[in-house]
């Protein structure tokens, strides 16, 4: 991943903090039938390897799982906040004229080699830490247990486990950290304008990973 110095976020605590609220992963691997890429969600757990580990599923009908089998190395991309933003907002438009238009975003990257697991246990606890992580702060949360036995049974046959040790993780926060300070305020003062919660959350990111003096 192309990373100027500026965007570059190298704090593994915010990398992992990306990935854990922005957990729909796009799974990369390349195989004999060529390059495959689904979207699937995913778990960290930060203290299983030295980087972190990623847990997921997939369903068995989907062919992607077979090539990781006997991948060596597969690639996992998580996409966090992005917005276009508008020359209009620099103060530099009105100081010289000399801007063009660009896209925040932040995005974090993990490599590892991937690990199939088709044990029915480990495919209960890992849908079942995926389903608590996403249903707990529901009124009425529901659970894989509210469904009868025979049927998740049968759901967890049709799936098969994915998990990677990540080797390598880089983070890419561009946020305007390149532009004058008063251009960060433009962009912030203009993303927060807009009024959406994608735009509000830019402009805080803008905020945050301005540079410090």
């Amino acid at each position: 991943m192309y990373q100027p110095l500026p965007h570059r976020q190298e704090q593994l605590e915010a990398q992992h903090a990306l990935i854990r609220s922005h957990p729909l992963g796009l799974l990369i691997s390349h195989g004999a039938e060529g390059l495959q890429a689904n979207s699937i969600p995913f778990l960290i757990d930060p203290g299983a390897s030295k980087l972190g580990t990623l847990q997921a599923h997939m369903a068995r009908a989907n062919g992607q799982w077979r090539a990781l089998d006997a991948a060596n190395d597969v690639l996992v991309v998580f996409q966090g906040a992005d917005h276009y933003i508008t020359p209009g907002w620099y103060e530099t438009k009105r100081e010289t004229g000399k801007v063009v238009p660009t896209w925040n975003y932040v995005m974090v990257q993990a490599r590892g080699r991937p690990r199939v697991i088709e044990d029915a246990a480990w495919l209960r606890a890992q849908i079942e830490a995926l389903t608590k992580k996403n249903e707990s702060a529901r009124p009425a949360p529901w659970a894989v247990g509210d469904a009868p036995e025979a049927f998740i049974a049968m759901q967890i046959k049709a799936i098969v486990g994915v998990e990677i040790e990540i080797t390598d993780i880089a983070g890419k926060w561009k946020a305007s950290q390149n532009r004058p300070a008063a251009d960060r305020i433009g962009v912030a003062a203009g993303l927060e304008a807009l009024g959406d919660e994608a735009s509000r959350e830019m402009a805080s990111i803008v905020r945050e990973a301005a540079p410090k003096s």
